[in-house]
């Protein structure tokens, strides 16, 4: 997941504090002690392994092709942490190459891929009525705010900095009222809509995770939140998980 909160206009200094403090940090960007909780490059390419074998198991299980982009999902958060993994190598090395374009592969996933992604994969699930039809529209939405910012970060690249232990994405444009609406909708509403239980499931805990990012994580929104989601899309095997796999096609 993605979106971004612009600190320029919300005023987090008791936010900072906590978050500090949870970290074990002087409030100055230092990086935490060694018994404070911090991401890395381990815990982004662990989290990519345990969510290659939940996405593989959950392919198995689908029962045609309009189940493939769910079951695809945890795949598809492995992908973005592996990103981050090497992310973390290459920003710890200045020497070392390809963060530009490891910044920009994370950023596409988090900013473009997911809004237009997770409506659809949801809507792919669902079964004629309204339900379906209104995740479409969210869907729309998704995809417009998908290409909105791809065009800001066409303009201008994103940046990626290490602080307090954290990786801040760095935009060049503030999230305008409408496109975090629809950027939200996207990517919370739209699981929550959903006919099916595990998949509404899903939903809750990915915007439970939103708003404990938001209060917690605010200066590092974007990995944290990110970080939180892909570990969250093992509730994806739920849909999955009582069904026996089988050979029939869509």
């Amino acid at each position: 997941m993605g979106w971004s909160i612009s600190t320029q206009r919300t005023n987090f200094g008791a936010l900072r504090h906590i978050a500090c403090v949870a970290h074990h940090t002087d409030g100055r960007g230092a990086r935490p002690y060694k018994h404070g909780m911090c991401f890395s490059s381990e815990a982004s390419f662990t989290t990519a392994a345990v969510l290659l074998l939940v996405g593989a198991a959950s392919v198995r299980r689908t029962r045609s092709l309009r189940e493939w982009p769910y079951a695809l999902i945890p795949l598809c958060f492995a992908m973005q942490q592996l990103l981050e993994g090497g992310l973390w190598l290459s920003l710890d090395q200045p020497q070392a190459c390809f963060s530009a374009q490891l910044t920009l592969g994370y950023s596409v996933f988090s900013q473009v891929f997911w809004p237009v992604y997770i409506p659809l994969a949801v809507y792919l699930l669902e079964p004629a009525g309204l339900r379906r039809r209104f995740i479409g529209l969210v869907g729309l939405g998704g995809s417009m705010v998908g290409a909105y910012l791809a065009w800001y970060m066409a303009q201008i690249p994103v940046l990626a900095q290490v602080r307090g232990g954290h990786i801040a994405y760095v935009f060049p444009h503030f999230h305008q009222p409408l496109a975090t609406a629809l950027y939200l909708c996207a990517a919370c509403v739209a699981p929550l809509a959903s006919h099916w239980r595990p998949v509404r499931w899903f939903g809750i805990c990915t915007s439970l995770s939103l708003l404990a990012t938001a209060y917690f994580y605010a200066q590092w929104f974007i990995s944290t939140w990110c970080f939180f989601a892909s570990w969250l899309s093992v509730l994806v095997w739920l849909y999955f998980a009582k069904r026996p796999p089988t050979a029939q096609s869509a």
